[in-house]
């Protein structure tokens, strides 16, 4: 992260490092928010002596590469990946779901339709990878329109179902996922844990909490027990529902029928106790956590701060996260939450100090997290802080969002700085511009 972009691959040849698909593996990991270092690297990797990357080393670069929109790059690896026989049908729902995620639901399609030209028959895991792409893009309707064109080409399974019923869902629109579950049992597709889930979720979403324990209380009739995340969405909604003595009986309930509290159920039990402001009992969940070995993560870092922050209590946030930073391993969400918490309040030292210990941490930052810094730095007019974390972003070849760029560009307008912002402006003309999908 600290070598100059041009010199990276001088320097690791200066290093004498010694490359292995378990090493290559990690840093590509590790470095996944950062697309164009990181393939600066994984290229470097690629002409090592005695070296050939991994199926899983080409799947992490490509989901790198798709999440900053470089899909030529992305194209030029399928290739490489086919030229070498390591295509597989993983490798198409990759590249579908980071399509479907940035809302290119042709491209998507697109990709689907060409597995065959590359060698890779589509099949049924192929066809539900589609429409699980589409599905939580929010393009059920799109994957209805293809499941429904599709469906005698490729039987369905329980999973194909699960996957539109969860898109339903998620519409949401409860009528439809009826259909869906009705349609399932009658072609004589049993639905299995994971559908169950869903539609316990589903109803509780659409406000029947009620309704979705009766369906848990009819599982046991159909061979399925009901599972700890099923547990937890029933306590989640309650605790949406401010209805906290539900929420603690149902996580009572679980435990009596033998079912052992994960990390889930105990989030889903934190957050019911934030929403009506009880922290002293949120402390006391997290004490039960330790003595039972369970471990809190990241997730549970921030469901506790958030509320804090909602609530106006950000000296007790930032005591929090100090503490649970020793515990747990903090994501990009917290990170972003503290750094914005501290530029509402008007403390930059204190959004640059966190900004430092996630550095120090070598964690490599979201485009989220660097434009909540660069607003933060532009309010305050610190335009030359904002600028080091601009050209750091386009550096590890992010694209800043337009609205963000723009504040500084105002900013650098006014203070009669031309020659900083004509730099930062090539820059970001130097980024790979976004070719087409073919």
């Amino acid at each position: 992260m600290s070598c100059p972009k041009l010199g990276l691959a001088t320097t690791l040849d200066q290093s004498g490092v010694r490359v292995s698909q378990d090493v290559v593996e990690a840093v590509l990991k590790r470095f996944e928010n950062a697309g164009m270092l990181a393939y600066q690297f994984f290229d470097w990797a690629g002409k090592q002596r005695n070296y050939e990357h991994s199926i899983r080393a080409y799947h992490t670069m490509i989901g790198s590469l798709a999440k900053i929109r470089q899909y030529e790059i992305v194209w030029d690896l399928v290739n490489s990946m086919k030229s070498k026989g390591l295509l597989n049908i993983e490798t198409f729902c990759i590249i579908m779901r980071k399509y479907a995620r940035a809302k290119k639901v042709e491209e998507a399609v697109y990709t689907f339709n060409v597995m065959e030209k590359h060698d890779v028959p589509p099949n049924l895991a192929a066809f539900n990878g589609l429409l699980s792409a589409l599905c939580k893009s929010k393009n059920v309707r799109k994957a209805q329109e293809i499941f429904d064109n599709m469906k005698d080409r490729f039987v369905p399974d329980s999973k194909t179902y699960s996957i539109l019923l969860e898109g339903w869902g998620r519409d949401p629109n409860l009528p439809k996922a009826r259909r869906i579950f009705k349609e399932m049992v009658e072609v004589g597709c049993n639905p299995d844990i994971v559908t169950y889930g869903i539609m316990v979720d589903i109803l509780c979403k659409a406000g029947r909490a009620d309704e979705a324990v009766e369906i848990v209380k009819s599982m046991d009739s159909s061979g399925c027990r009901p599972t700890s995340f099923i547990y937890s969405v029933l306590v989640h909604t309650y605790g949406i529902e401010s209805r906290i003595e539900d929420a603690v009986d149902t996580f009572l309930d679980m435990e009596r029928n033998g079912i052992t509290a994960d990390v889930a159920i105990y989030n889903a039990l934190i957050s019911a106790f934030c929403k009506v402001n009880k922290f002293r009992n949120v402390y006391r969940v997290i004490t039960e956590m330790k003595s039972k070995g369970v471990t809190p993560n990241a997730r549970t870092c921030n469901i506790i701060l958030n509320s804090l922050i909602a609530c106006g209590e950000t000296d007790e946030a930032y005591k929090v996260f100090h503490r649970m930073i020793t515990i747990c391993e903090p994501d990009t969400d917290t990170y972003t939450m503290m750094i914005k918490m501290f530029c509402e309040r008007g403390e930059l030292k204190m959004a640059l100090k966190v900004w430092k210990y996630m550095k120090r941490k070598q964690f490599v930052p979201s485009m989220h997290t660097m434009s909540v810094l660069v607003n933060g730095l532009c309010h305050k007019a610190d335009v030359s802080k904002a600028c080091e974390i601009m050209e750091e972003m386009i550096e590890k070849g992010i694209r800043p969002p337009r609205e963000t760029f723009g504040k500084l560009r105002q900013l650098l307008i006014k203070e009669g700085r031309k020659d900083v912002l004509e730099f930062l402006q090539e820059k970001m003309n130097l980024l790979v511009k976004e070719p087409l999908c073919d």
